[in-house]
């Protein structure tokens, strides 16, 4: 058969450990039979960001700029630990962290539905995508140990020099201090950012914060979403037929656990931290989330929402044998090639993605799958296979789709 033709190349992202070894296994097996694929590829390994003192990082945020869609394996985020085993040249910073903030973009994330794996909670029965806002907060803050007997100020010197006081705390014993922030401008591309992704799904908005309790600080979120909304959006969202709307994070959580789900949950940074992780497990497994990041003037980035799997790796270098789930970067590079089909107008290409996931999920439901899922699937009859045979298996029902 004729491969698949593309006319703009995807930022491709290489990483980490295990996750890196399938990267190669997933374009072998699963794309380069069918797609012609065509990328521009940057070495996001620790050794090449070591190498180039990260600076392929950076290289490939500004390439996710000029090309609008990238797709990114996992990558080490290190540690102390890292540094030594690595011999690396110093600490360097999340891979994930600075693509963040150069595209100033918000990340979606949304669990990966099968037959056989039901949710924790019994009323969902539709995905839940988590946006979390990618900046600023604890993120960025700035802490320190403070002995008794100290008086701990919030001081802003403004442009013309005046120093404005807020008293935070005298300290009778000893205690910690947090300073934090997040800027207007961020906000407001995370919003925008949000409405427009609600659009392209056509799916109803939730935002949550604590605004009863910071009154300022988190009242400023829901001013700036309040603001652009009305301004900029809520034509596009009656003539959708979708809703916006704002509630308190605590309701939310009870709303949500309540929910059938098929809507937008968009989050501060550190709420959407916690939250996706929770709307992950109750749906069955990381292994089975998809995750984009999405800049304010749309560019796009997918990934796993996953780790490099670290463990396997380790006896994947012994010779020993793995059962890996796949799933959320077999989900990345069929997000990413949708994405790249729908903006240059490929409709072969957007159907092989669209035959690529399920001829996943169909693998699943067979009963062929990772040792992770056989625990959580309730089919009668299931078999885990390692690493390999779960993509053979994907690869072998692909090729009868083609």
């Amino acid at each position: 058969m004729n491969k698949i033709q593309m006319t703009t190349p995807l930022v491709e992202m290489d990483g980490d450990e295990m996750t890196r070894i399938l990267w190669k296994a997933i374009k072998d097996k699963l794309l380069l039979p069918f797609v012609d694929l065509k990328t521009e590829y940057y070495d996001l390994g620790l050794p090449n960001r070591d190498k180039t003192e990260d600076q392929v990082t950076v290289d490939a945020a500004n390439a996710i700029k000029k090309y609008g869609v990238g797709v990114k394996c996992a990558t080490i985020t290190p540690n102390a630990q890292r540094v030594e085993e690595y011999n690396l040249k110093q600490m360097w910073k999340s891979p994930n962290g600075t693509i963040r903030a150069m595209l100033d973009g918000t990340v979606f994330r949304a669990p990966v539905l099968v037959k056989g794996i039901a949710p924790t909670v019994s009323t969902w029965k539709k995905p839940i995508t988590i946006a979390r806002h990618a900046y600023g907060d604890v993120y960025k803050n700035t802490e320190m140990k403070v002995s008794a007997g100290s008086k701990a100020e919030l001081v802003v010197t403004t442009p013309d020099g005046k120093e404005i006081r807020q008293a935070i705390h005298d300290f009778t014993g000893d205690g910690v201090i947090m300073g934090m922030h997040n800027t207007d401008k961020s906000i407001a591309s995370f919003a925008r950012s949000c409405f427009n992704y609600a659009l392209s799904v056509k799916q109803d908005l939730w935002f949550a914060t604590k605004d009863t309790i910071s009154k300022t600080y988190d009242h400023r979120f829901k001013d700036i979403f309040n603001e652009i909304f009305e301004n900029e959006f809520k034509a596009a969202f009656e003539q959708a037929g979708i809703e916006y709307f704002y509630t308190l994070i605590d309701d939310a959580v009870a709303r949500v656990v309540r929910s059938e789900g098929g809507f937008i949950w968009a989050c501060k940074n550190y709420d959407g931290d916690v939250m996706s992780d929770m709307v992950a497990t109750a749906f069955g497994s990381l292994a089975m989330m998809t995750s984009v990041l999405v800049s304010p003037d749309g560019k796009y980035e997918y990934e796993a929402a996953h780790g490099t799997v670290t463990r396997h790796y380790y006896r994947h270098l012994k010779g020993e044998s793995t059962s890996t789930n796949s799933v959320a970067t077999i989900f990345a590079w069929s997000g990413a090639l949708k994405k790249r089909a729908e903006l240059d107008g490929i409709n072969d290409l957007a159907d092989f993605a669209d035959k690529l996931e399920k001829a996943t999920l169909e693998t699943i439901e067979s009963g062929i799958m990772t040792k992770d899922l056989v625990q959580l699937s309730t089919l009668p009859e299931k078999r885990p296979v390692d690493s390999m045979e779960f993509l053979d298996a994907i690869a072998e029902r692909l090729a009868g789709m083609m």
